[in-house]
């Protein structure tokens, strides 16, 4: 299982969101490449990016930043935050994005979905941002009706590349991932999922890396706090120790 240390961008800087509630920010540096530079030296295998700003507009809104990263780091980087169109995805792809993230329109718009996935194979990740079994959209702002186990059917079925699965509550408060839920979504299809949410000890990234079909997991609060250094975590999520 691979490690993927988090950068979430929120007005040009590198921040951290506890449950994803905006207001409670904390700020991890001026420089969101300057923090993608660093994981790349400490071992990192891939990078996450969200735009968290484009997350609530619909729409990008720190292009600039995102666009330093994919130039000061020679890894892959998979970005997300209001992607919501043909468009953006390729731009996102051009500009060096390995993978897309999806979120708010693929969870609403199975049509959309399958076009997607379609017109850029293996090049779209559909995330899944669930609460209480229910996804979220919009910033992870708006609940909606529909069950996180359906969105990940949809989107296997579509040919997405990956499912990144979130546990809202635990996202930011490193009180582990919500293994139960994550089995479920993991179980549900061949796709391949990237968990998130409450990782923060050696001890999670071992019980997530031993449900079959997880292919990675994304690391953020814990890293950037210093309860769980990014080599203690590719070593646990290697079964070294």
């Amino acid at each position: 299982m691979t490690i993927i240390p988090a950068v979430d961008v929120k007005g040009g800087r590198c921040v951290r969101l506890i449950q994803g509630r905006f207001e409670a920010e904390t700020v991890y540096g001026g420089d969101p490449a300057a923090m993608a530079v660093r994981w790349a030296a400490e071992g990192a295998k891939r990078l996450h990016v969200v735009d968290l700003d484009g997350a609530l507009a619909g729409e990008p809104r720190n292009q600039a930043a995102i666009a330093a990263i994919f130039k000061a780091v020679n890894l892959p980087v998979q970005v997300g935050g209001g992607v919501r169109d043909l468009k953006t995805v390729e731009a996102y792809l051009e500009a060096g994005a390995a993978r897309v993230v999806l979120g708010t329109r693929a969870a609403l718009d199975p049509e959309f979905l399958r076009e997607v996935c379609a017109h850029f194979p293996g090049k779209v990740i559909v995330a899944i941002d669930a609460r209480d079994g229910r996804v979220a959209v919009k910033g992870w702002v708006e609940a909606t009706d529909r069950s996180a186990l359906d969105v990940a059917r949809e989107a296997s079925e579509a040919g997405a590349a990956a499912l990144l699965y979130t546990d809202i509550a635990r996202d930011g408060t490193q009180r582990g991932p919500n293994l139960d839920a994550l089995a479920v979504v993991a179980h549900a299809t061949a796709t391949p999922v990237i968990a998130s949410g409450g990782i923060a000890s050696r001890d999670h990234v071992r019980a997530v890396a031993r449900i079959d079909g997880v292919e990675a997991a994304i690391v953020g609060q814990a890293l950037y706090q210093g309860t769980l250094t990014l080599r203690d975590a590719t070593e646990a999520a290697e079964g070294m120790q």
